[in-house]
């Protein structure tokens, strides 16, 4: 089962997960597992006033915001995607990035982003390079298995991205 696209014609960001899980598919809602810190990141960085809940995505277009994934495949974890998949899933997002125009694409998950993109030493934040016409951002992967960032780095992070698109 996949989870449907949150997305609009000239959003601010277009926030970009790797795949589903598989809680997430079933409830049909992005980052719907309770240990991902998606939401949480969200608000308390400036994106949104309020956390809101997976089941309230919509809000975020509101914000000028929306969601979507690399690959529509639902599994436990992403390192469970054959490389091919996550190469699939780049043409997909180019002609989506291409038809939407997002002003950014904020990609979650530094690992696969260094894959897909074939950019080994990515670190978060601004890339040097645009998919289509939109500005790339790399942001960690927001997981609660992601020990690298505590909910306060990843907020942090998110916080530093949400100055660049209000700079811009």
């Amino acid at each position: 089962m996949s989870i449907p696209d949150l997305i609009a014609p000239d959003l601010d960001v277009l926030f970009c997960g790797i795949n589903p899980g598989l809680h997430s598919a079933a409830l049909g809602h992005h980052f719907a597992r309770p240990g991902n810190r998606f939401w949480r990141a969200l608000h308390e960085s400036g994106f949104s006033p309020r956390q809101l809940t997976p089941a309230e995505k919509s809000r975020l277009l509101e914000y000028g915001l929306g969601i979507t994934v690399l690959v529509q495949r639902p599994t436990r974890r992403a390192a469970e995607l054959q490389i091919e998949e996550l190469r699939r899933g780049l043409g997909e997002l180019e002609r989506r990035v291409s038809h939407w125009r997002p002003r950014y694409l904020a990609f979650l998950g530094v690992g696969a982003f260094r894959l897909v993109f074939a950019c080994p030493g990515a670190q978060p934040g601004l890339q040097d390079f645009r998919l289509q016409q939109s500005r790339v951002w790399l942001l960690p992967e927001p997981s609660g298995l992601n020990a690298h960032y505590p909910p306060q780095r990843l907020a942090a992070c998110f916080r530093e991205f949400l100055e660049e698109v209000r700079r811009s």
